[in-house]
């Protein structure tokens, strides 16, 4: 994969999880009452804690691999199998994601970290959005690629932290139909990432096999 190909690939798999869009309901719901000062510093901590969560795990995904004796392709369906949950509750418009409850949401109110969960994680920087960076730091071929994938993720959280400082404009313009729409829209293109994953990875590990000396 050239490295345009592969910068494409990467910017539009970190943007369809992450999806800093779909995720503008919840944080406007948890930051309700709060002042505007208030809420722009829950969102830059939160998403200035998600971006250095994503960047842990593209410098160590090949390490944590290695020290668990876990393969690529077992990764890929692993992930691809997290991926598709995620996209079937998008495509149902389900909000909070990510094994995130509505028990959770609701306590949530009462407690001043909640710039760390869950909007920082899982919300930014769910199991989904760490899989598929370390997916993406393995399939990177060349130093370049991996400088590539930091910059996708830079653009993506970049856009993320627009996004929730201007969420009121955004949700007051969007309503909450259009936003809606977006997360369906999201989990449809998420659902077809997560099928090309589970059917390399599938492949991957057929191939393996076919292989292995008898």
């Amino acid at each position: 994969m050239d490295h345009v190909s592969y910068f494409i690939n990467s910017f539009i798999t970190l943007f369809v999880i992450v999806s800093p869009i779909t995720g503008v309901i919840t944080f406007i719901t948890l930051t309700n009452g709060l002042s505007l000062r208030e809420k722009n510093v829950i969102a830059k901590k939160s998403v200035t804690l998600a971006f250095i969560i994503s960047m842990f795990f593209i410098f160590t995904g090949t390490i944590i691999l290695d020290v668990l004796g876990i393969s690529l392709d077992s990764l890929k369906v692993a992930g691809g199998l997290l991926l598709l949950t995620v996209a079937f509750d998008m495509m149902h418009a389900k909000i909070s994601r990510q094994s995130i409850t509505d028990k959770e949401i609701n306590a949530s109110y009462e407690r001043d970290d909640i710039w760390i969960f869950p909007i920082a994680m899982p919300i930014l920087a769910g199991p989904a959005t760490i899989t598929t960076a370390i997916i993406l730091t393995e399939t990177a071929e060349v130093v370049q690629q991996k400088m590539l994938l930091i910059l996708a993720a830079v653009i993506t959280y970049s856009v993320a932290m627009v996004t929730f400082l201007f969420s009121r404009r955004i949700h007051k313009k969007m309503g909450y139909n259009g936003m809606l729409v977006l997360t369906r829209l999201f989990g449809l293109f998420l659902g077809a990432i997560s099928v090309d994953m589970i059917a390399s990875g599938v492949w991957g590990l057929y191939m393996s096999m076919t292989i292995l000396p008898i």
